[in-house]
Formats: structure tokens, C-alpha cells, sequence
């Protein structure tokens, strides 16, 4: 609870968590309306797979371009006109069901919009978020967020079943149509501090695109990670969002089986969020994988139609697992990347981990059609597996610690994070900046706290090479001449 405190006295980031906040319980409300409303309406998984498919296939097509822009202008205004867009369209949609005249593919061709908006949106809040707070507070502003998307995810599916099952799904998109309004407006009151090292001009689209893939493909343990995703989520992802509502109607009984299973993962996210304040392993990317292999299990039991005692069990520890992987995820990404690339990093996260899942939920329905749900529900659960012990067996991924790398320190080298109490905090500082940069006027400001890095690092490495001491030196006599 302290960390939260702590977190939430800056003002920046409350604005944008209580936004945020408001925003992702609409989002979740949505997943699982879409999936009821088609599933009572037609119950055909090929009409559903088409319409999540389609709000997929555009967030995955613009990513990398919605990444781009996100290190070019400022992220908070990207993400208000991205509310602005989606908020409109579900108010579209929700009229249209009030009027009962929403066709299949009216929806499919909102949700394509939707999903191009998105693909906006998701890399500036993933760069928003670390402008809003001090460096040491990234991992606790990260915690935070996540816990309320999981907090989210426990209430939203509970809410979307009592609203779309007792009232009308018309009434689940007019909520989330409301919370794109007030998030932003709360975002109009953000004012994120500047971070890392911003270009005089900005390069062409080709080149800042491949500058971001070059950070990617130069660390394996992201690269390994977004290529297991994409097909774990295709085979498992996709295929429990565009089958379990039919399995929970045919196997268990009723539709409504489905939504209780997301609310049971929405509250063993929450728990996940709240031990990710504390819990810092020192290997957070293996920890993350090995918890989420409930995953892929999840969907097996299903599939096999275990007793839903069992399979609530195994959903709420894949709730609790993923809430951490992602936690850790998102650190690791704002700590081992460099700040004026990391919007582009986490587009092609994106756009990666998400290649695949328009194609699952296309053909989820037509594989169900021939082979039955439940069968492909089990073979996606055994490739999920196997994906992410590929994974885990990745040197890089095991190895990946907690500190930042020297790229990342390097671009972040002069942050001074200032807390709620207002005392400044050094951040992230190179050990060796100080013997560097003699005699400039940033030296002369901080030359105390670059001092207190450069002992520091003495003290752990053992001697430094001759020419850094004498330059230091030499830097000190001209500080006092």
C-alpha cells in the first residue's frame, strides 16, 4: 500500500492512471459483450472470430507505425485523439443495437477502426507511463497499472455478463464509450517530464522504424519472447476467446460460465499485481514464463471439460502468472531499452506478439466447424506449451536480471527523479559520466552527485584506467579554479 502511496503523489501519473483506470474496466466490459452478444445473436464462431479478427488484423497492420509517431509527438495527445476516436465508435455501435440494427458486418467494420485506433494508443501509453514518474518508481508505476487493468479483468467480465445477459450489450458499449470520454479528459491534464535523448529533426519513417527493429534484434530475450507470443497467442489466445463461449454454452451449460472463468482470472490478476509492488526475482523474465504456463493448461481443461472447480483453479493462477509476467515485462522494457526508443520497441512488441492472432481467430471458427471446438481448444493448449519451454531454455531469457543494461544507462545517463517530499534522487547514472564531461554547466550543477556515482564505482570495480583518474582530476581543478 505504501508503494501506491508513494506512486500516486505524483500528479502526472495520477491523472493518467485514473484515466487509464476508468478506460481499461470499458475495454474489459467490451472483450466479453462482443463475445456474448454474437454468441446469443448467431452463435456462430466464424461471425465472432470475424469480428475480433478483424479489430486484430488492424491493430497488428498500424503497431509499428503508431509506434513511430509515439516518439515523435507528445504521447499524452496521441492517446486523447485515440480516445476520442474509440470512444465515438462505440457510441456508434451502442446506437445501432438500441435501434436493432446492427449487422455482422457493421460491427466487424467498427471494430476494424477500433483496432486501428489502438494501434495509436498502446505505444504511447507503454512510453507515457515512465514519463509520468522517477526512474526508481517505473516498477511500482508499472505494478499499478497493472493491477487496475486486473482489477479490470475481474470486474469487467462479471459486469458485461449481468449487463448484456440481464439488460442489453447496447448498454456495455455506451459504458465504454463513457470511460474513453473521461480518460481523456483527465489526460488533458497530464504533463509528462521530458526522458532520454530527443532528435533535433526526425528521421525518415523507414529509418526510425528500423532503428527500433535494430534494438530488438539486438537483445535476444525480446526478440525470443515476442516470437513465442505470436504463436502462443494464435493457438491459445485466439482460440479461447472464439470457442469457450461456445464450449461453456454446449460442455458446461450456459454462456455464462465463460464470463465467471474471466472474473476468476481477473482476480487472481489482481493478486498477481499486488505481490509484483514487492516481489522483485532476480531473474523476472524466467519467472514470468514458468508462471504462465497455466496458460496453455487452462484451455486443455477446458477442452477436456474438467469440473469447473479445477479449471477456475488453473484460470485464477494463469491470471496471477501473466499479471506478473507482464509487470516484469514492461520494467524490463523500460529499463533495457533507451527512452527515445522505446515506443517503437513496444510497437513492434506489439505488432509481433500479434501477427498471429487475426489469423487464429479466422480460422478458429472453420476448424472448429470441421474438427470440433473442444479438439482444437486441446491441440492449441499442447503448442502453447511447448512455445514457452522453447522459450525458457533461451540463455538470454533465463539470464535477463533486473538492473538496466549500458545502452539503456547510456541514454537515460542525467535523469534526476524528484520525489513527492521534494528531495532530489539520482536515478540512473553511469558511473563514468562524471570523468567525461569536464567543465560543462550540467557538471557544475551536479558535480556532488556525479562524484558520490564515480566512488561508488571505484569502490566496486577496483582500480579505474589512468586517463579516466587523471581526467577527473583535472576536471575537479578546473571546478575549483
Amino acid at each position: 500500500m505504501k508503494s501506491y502511496l508513494r506512486v500516486l503523489r505524483h500528479q502526472d501519473f495520477r491523472y493518467l492512471f485514473l484515466g487509464q483506470a476508468a478506460s481499461v474496466v470499458g475495454d474489459r466490459v467490451v472483450v466479453v459483450a462482443i463475445a456474448l452478444y454474437i454468441t446469443q445473436r448467431t452463435g456462430s464462431p466464424t461471425d465472432l472470430g470475424a469480428v475480433l479478427g478483424a479489430q486484430a488484423l488492424a491493430l497488428v497492420a498500424l503497431l509499428l507505425f503508431g509506434g513511430v509517431w509515439a516518439d515523435r509527438l507528445p504521447r499524452h495527445r496521441i492517446m486523447i485523439a485515440t480516445d476520442a476516436v474509440r470512444g465515438s465508435l462505440h457510441a456508434i455501435l451502442a446506437a445501432l443495437i438500441f435501434l436493432g440494427a446492427a449487422r455482422i458486418w457493421e460491427i466487424v467494420v467498427i471494430e476494424t477502426l477500433f483496432g486501428a485506433a489502438q494501434a495509436f494508443f498502446q505505444p504511447a501509453c507503454t512510453g507515457l507511463i515512465p514519463q509520468t514518474v522517477p526512474e526508481s518508481l517505473i516498477q511500482d508505476a508499472q505494478a499499478l497499472t497493472e493491477s487496475v487493468a486486473n482489477v479490470a479483468f475481474l470486474v469487467g467480465p462479471a459486469l458485461a455478463t449481468a449487463v448484456v445477459l440481464g439488460i442489453g450489450a447496447g448498454e456495455a458499449f455506451a459504458f465504454d464509450a463513457a470511460t474513453f470520454v473521461l480518460s481523456a479528459l483527465l489526460l488533458l491534464r497530464v504533463h509528462p517530464r521530458p526522458r532520454g535523448r530527443s532528435s533535433a529533426a526526425p528521421a525518415s519513417l523507414r529509418r526510425e522504424l528500423h532503428d527500433g527493429w535494430r534494438e530488438v534484434r539486438s537483445r535476444v530475450w525480446v526478440w525470443v519472447t515476442i516470437v513465442v507470443f505470436a504463436g502462443a497467442v494464435m493457438c491459445v489466445y485466439a482460440p479461447w476467446y472464439a470457442l469457450a463461449p461456445i464450449i461453456s454454452r454446449d460442455v458446461y451449460g450456459g454462456a455464462g460460465v465463460f464470463g465467471v472463468l474471466e472474473s476468476l482470472a481477473g482476480v487472481g490478476a489482481v493478486a498477481g499485481a499486488l505481490i509484483g509492488l514487492r516481489w522483485r526475482p532476480a531473474r523476472p523474465l524466467l519467472a514470468g514464463l514458468l508462471l504462465v504456463m497455466a496458460w496453455p493448461v487452462q484451455n486443455g481443461l477446458f477442452a477436456l471439460g474438467a469440473p469447473v472447480a479445477l479449471v477456475g483453479v488453473v484460470v485464477f493462477a494463469n491470471g496471477f502468472g501473466f499479471s506478473l509476467l507482464m509487470i516484469w515485462w514492461e520494467t524490463a522494457l523500460a529499463r533495457h531499452i533507451p527512452a527515445r526508443a522505446l515506443s517503437r520497441v513496444s510497437a513492434w512488441d506489439w505488432m509481433g506478439s500479434l501477427a498471429l492472432l487475426p489469423l487464429g481467430f479466422l480460422v478458429a471458427g472453420p476448424l472448429a466447424s470441421t474438427f470440433g471446438a473442444q479438439p482444437v481448444l486441446g491441440v492449441g493448449c499442447v503448442i502453447g506449451v511447448a512455445l514457452l519451454v522453447i522459450a525458457v531454455m533461451q540463455r538470454s531469457v533465463r539470464e535477463l536480471g533486473g538492473e538496466p543494461d549500458a545502452a539503456s544507462a547510456e541514454d537515460v545517463p542525467r535523469n534526476v527523479g524528484v520525489e513527492a517530499r521534494g528531495e532530489a534522487e539520482v536515478t540512473h547514472i553511469d558511473p563514468l559520466v562524471g570523468a567525461v564531461h569536464e567543465g560543462s554547466r550540467l557538471e557544475k550543477a551536479h558535480v556532488a552527485l556525479r562524484e558520490e556515482a564515480v566512488r561508488g564505482a571505484v569502490r566496486e570495480r577496483g582500480a579505474e584506467p589512468a586517463r579516466v583518474r587523471e581526467r577527473r582530476e583535472d576536471g575537479r581543478h578546473r571546478l575549483g579554479a
